[in-house]
């Protein structure tokens, strides 16, 4: 019996994060991507899975993580093999992630095509998604194109990366030309003016031949370490090479490593709402607020002059509050913090500063 084309669709779920700027409801113990953040009755990760599962078969989902993480893993997705999670010994950045994770699935099927892909990322609109990542699997098929999904910027948002495509194409599929850094206000202002450039969701679709192929050519050094266990990939030894030899590749995003350097690079502009949920603050955009502008998280709230608050708790406490206004409250059981949102940035020094001060279990 032959395979359908959705054989070939296998994902690597990127789940090693800390997400450090929603700490205190975020730590090292559990972060975000294993939590309802957005009181939907799902984990962001359970969420992502299951999107993903719609169009791609589960057992060819993979999912990359702190080997800190595979328990909880299994206990939200009870059907997942051991095979298809990953635990890294170390944090490395996502290059070494991708690689290891393609090689795998290479192995197993030298056909696949790959859809890399956040696992904490808010997608509204589930059946844009698919229509785009359909599209994208097409694309590259048949070529050696390296693609990635763009978003339509609504405002120049510093917080995220930019990628300029060529305006000038009428296909679908657009030539990147080439990609920059979360900007300054003035030069994301001047990347919404020129028309030709979207966010970098960090969504990127291949065959697995060709990011290997790229891997060889751009991070020489990263595929030759991990080349060493072609023949341990998928077997009972995998885990013992990993433990002994990943913590040696160097520690680089894919963007740096492979996507600015290439020279097949593709972005497909997406229709879809999407937020990346980076922040406190764009988990307040995707939430109902009271009448005063008060967005609450598993909380309840009686204020008085007070507005515009995110206000999260551990267990529906009522929080009292009176003259506060643009505030970040987040309590757990062991954290209270109280930040204006003016200073959100500093979230991620405020987790390391107590984490310092008072116990590294608290961060």
């Amino acid at each position: 019996m032959t395979g359908t084309k959705k054989d070939n669709y296998y994902a690597i779920l990127m789940a090693g994060g800390v997400g450090s700027r929603f700490w205190p409801a975020s730590k090292k113990s559990s972060p975000k991507q294993f939590l309802d953040i957005l009181a939907v009755g799902e984990t962001l990760f359970q969420t992502t899975f299951k999107r993903l599962s719609r169009l791609i078969p589960q057992e060819n989902i993979y999912v990359l993580t702190n080997e800190d993480y595979v328990d909880v893993i299994k206990e939200q997705i009870s059907s997942i093999q051991d095979d298809q999670i990953v635990g890294e010994p170390a944090m490395r950045n996502t290059a070494p992630s991708i690689l290891l994770g393609s090689m795998k699935i290479y192995d197993k099927n030298p056909d696949a095509s790959i859809v890399v892909a956040p696992c904490d990322h808010w997608i509204k609109e589930e059946e844009d998604f698919i229509t785009a990542l359909e599209k994208a699997f097409l694309e590259v098929e048949n070529n050696d194109k390296l693609i990635t999904l763009g978003i339509q910027p609504n405002s120049p948002n510093t917080g995220y990366g930019y990628i300029e495509y060529d305006k000038d194409e009428t296909a679908e599929v657009k030539p990147v030309i080439k990609f920059t850094e979360k900007p300054g206000e003035n030069k994301a202002q001047e990347f919404l003016d020129a028309g030709n450039y979207a966010w970098n969701a960090g969504i990127f679709i291949w065959r697995a031949e060709t990011i290997i192929a790229n891997f060889k050519t751009h991070l020489r050094e990263m595929y030759d370490l991990f080349a060493k266990a072609e023949k341990l990939l998928n077997t009972t030894e995998e885990k013992k090479f990993i433990k002994e030899n990943y913590h040696l590749a160097a520690n680089i995003s894919i963007d740096y490593g492979i996507m600015e350097k290439s020279d097949k690079v593709y972005m497909i502009p997406a229709s879809f709402d999407w937020n990346d949920l980076g922040t406190w603050s764009s988990v307040q955009s995707e939430l109902p607020a009271d009448k005063d502008g008060n967005t609450l998280m598993k909380a309840r709230v009686l204020s008085k002059d007070s507005s515009n608050n995110i206000i999260s708790t551990s267990g529906n406490k009522l929080v009292v509050i009176q003259g506060l206004d643009d505030y970040i409250i987040v309590e757990d059981k062991d954290v209270l913090m109280i930040v204006p949102k003016s200073n959100e940035q500093g979230i991620k020094e405020w987790r390391k500063t107590v984490m310092d001060k008072f116990g590294e279990e608290l961060g």
